[in-house]
């Protein structure tokens, strides 16, 4: 599968997955957003569990949500992980490439806490801080410290116990640990590493020496962070100034402004959108669809606040649109409209938020 081909598909994940999400999260399921050494071990993965869709899923409460470019995981409140859909490489981690059609358990772990998932890798955190990815590992972005082309099973990500949460974006994968480090590994093709180089890491490496890192959100081929203190930080592919300033590539966390009220952040294909702690939202980079919310199709290399409301508690970007939730449990979503994924009831692109009316 060649790169280009990979893009477009990234960004038909981004059009579906961020929508599919933001809409679990309006119902009540908590929902992840939206991320090295020699030894790594295999999860396991039994013989009764391989290949085995099992229809009790749809009787467990979920506590995660991740979905991938076609595929999708959850962790059921009993911390059992459970995926389905294409698994070319692997990405379901039930020991084959086998698609699935139904929810499949992956081994017989209850201690799954978080998981992410992007076009063909998925990774997840267990309770006791160990983190393991599984899927394509053309650029190294498993971690483990190897190329092989996939891995078909979960593969612990070298030895520690202390990874606090994952993200994982095109073809490179960024992590924190319970200390406020942040870690990296995969393609920097752009500098999405921030680690100052245009290459590619097979193992985590650590990003700078800040030990403040409080959360981490991987775009195709740009990444973005928040601190304790509240700052936010870009780096990578900055085409449409979507690190947050100027033009170019930035191989190296770059503070986005001089705000210290960031609270979170989410990235997607070309464009970035965050929160403040006063509940406003803010976007920018490409704005070809509308997509920042600010009334405009401007694409924007700084921040800009999407309308005056303070009660957005979450952004969820995506390639051409993006979807937020209120403190009141509504939804809103903007820019392209092509196959309404708005949720509006039209196909009419908007280029501020729009409230979705959903059953129930």
């Amino acid at each position: 599968m060649n790169e280009h081909r990979e893009r477009r598909l990234w960004t038909r994940w981004r059009r579906a997955a961020r929508t599919a999400v933001a809409a679990a999260a309006s119902v009540g399921i908590t929902v992840l957003a939206l991320g090295f050494t020699a030894g790594a071990a295999t999860a396991g993965v039994s013989s009764a569990d391989q290949g085995t869709p099992n229809a009790s899923l749809a009787a467990g409460p979920v506590s995660r949500v991740a979905a991938g470019n076609l595929h999708t995981c959850v962790i059921r409140t009993d911390g059992a992980l459970w995926c389905w859909g294409n698994n070319f490489y692997g990405q379901l981690g039930d020991g084959t490439s086998t698609d699935r059609t139904a929810p499949v358990r992956i081994g017989d772990a209850t201690t799954w806490a978080r998981v992410d998932a992007s076009i063909s890798t998925t990774c997840a955190v267990r309770t006791d801080g160990t983190l393991w990815c599984w899927g394509q590992n053309r650029h190294g972005q498993l971690g483990t410290g190897t190329t092989p082309y996939q891995a078909t099973a979960p593969v612990q990500v070298g030895t520690a116990t202390t990874w606090a949460s994952v993200t994982t974006g095109y073809a490179h994968t960024c992590a924190t640990r319970t200390d406020g480090t942040l870690w990296c590994w995969g393609s920097s093709s752009d500098g999405q590493l921030g680690l100052g180089i245009r290459d590619y890491r097979a193992t985590p490496t650590q990003v700078g020496t800040a030990t403040t890192w409080t959360g981490v959100t991987a775009g195709y081929v740009h990444t973005c962070a928040v601190r304790a203190d509240g700052t936010l930080w870009c780096w990578g592919e900055n085409g449409y100034g979507q690190v947050g300033g100027g033009l170019g590539f930035q191989t190296t966390p770059l503070q986005v402004g001089t705000g210290t009220t960031w609270a979170r952040v989410e990235t997607s294909i070309d464009s970035s959108c965050a929160t403040r702690t006063d509940g406003s939202l803010w976007c920018w980079g490409n704005n070809g669809s509308g997509q920042l919310g600010d009334g405009t199709t401007t694409h924007r290399s700084a921040p800009t606040r999407v309308g005056s409301a303070t009660t957005w508690t979450d952004s969820l970007a995506t390639s051409y649109h993006a979807c937020t939730l209120r403190t009141d449990g509504s939804l809103w979503c903007w820019g392209d409209n092509s196959f309404g994924q708005l949720g509006d009831g039209t196909t009419t692109h908007r280029s501020t938020p729009a409230q979705v009316a959903l059953p129930g």
